[in-house]
């Protein structure tokens, strides 16, 4: 696998991101990754976010992180949370990318990258399976995500420290299928230690719903 600098366009702003190739031919699917918060430290180089690429690309899956608007060289000012504008250029930037297969594309958000994803309905539809790591739902809700039919997952660590566990289970419960949620004993919101088994899961994720086997 190769990692490769990008850059594309989101309006008059330039953004950067990373796009984590796999080895062999193409046509490969394709997954955006969205990192953290930017007013507190979030970034592309997110341990979770890189972990979750590296994943990804060992299965055969393409995957950009990328800087959201003001974070890194990315041009513009920070947005909060987030900014769903980028997101959306992103998807765009990918689908186009040569090797990709824009029939298969996915989106995951980190925490506030999950808002900047997935809080406004509906969700982009290039997207045909999305996934959510550590959702801070005791400070938003995800309503893109109430409406969207497609595969989805949705993942924290038991002891994660913005959402608690029966919160976590309503959210869920509340989706459409198909879905699937999972806690991971252990694990908190920043999942120092457990990269690898965050990255695996969603990985594995893409890869049943992405390209039918894991």
């Amino acid at each position: 696998m190769k990692e490769s600098y990008v850059t594309f366009p989101c309006g008059d702003l330039s953004l950067e991101g990373v796009c984590h190739i796999p080895e062999g031919p193409g046509p490969f699917p394709a997954v955006v990754v969205c990192h953290p918060h930017p007013l507190y430290g979030g970034t592309m180089d997110n341990n979770v976010v890189y972990a979750v690429c590296q994943a990804l690309c060992r299965k055969g899956i393409l995957a950009l992180r990328f800087n959201f608007r003001g974070v890194g060289r990315s041009e513009g000012m920070v947005r909060g949370m987030g900014d769903h504008e980028d997101v959306i250029a992103a998807v765009s930037f990918i689908a186009l990318v040569e090797g990709v297969d824009k029939e298969k594309i996915g989106l995951c958000g980190y925490s506030a990258g999950a808002v900047a994803a997935f809080a406004t309905p509906p969700v982009d539809e290039r997207v045909q399976a999305a996934a959510v790591i550590s959702p801070p739902l005791s400070m938003v809700s995800l309503d893109g995500l109430k409406g969207y039919s497609r595969p989805k997952l949705i993942v924290i660590g038991s002891g994660d420290n913005f959402t608690r566990l029966d919160d976590f289970q309503r959210f869920c419960e509340s989706l459409a299928e198909p879905k699937q949620s999972e806690a991971i004993p252990g694990a908190d919101h920043f999942w120092w230690g457990y990269e690898d088994q965050v990255g695996e899961r969603v990985a594995s994720f893409f890869a049943d719903v992405l390209k039918g086997s894991s």
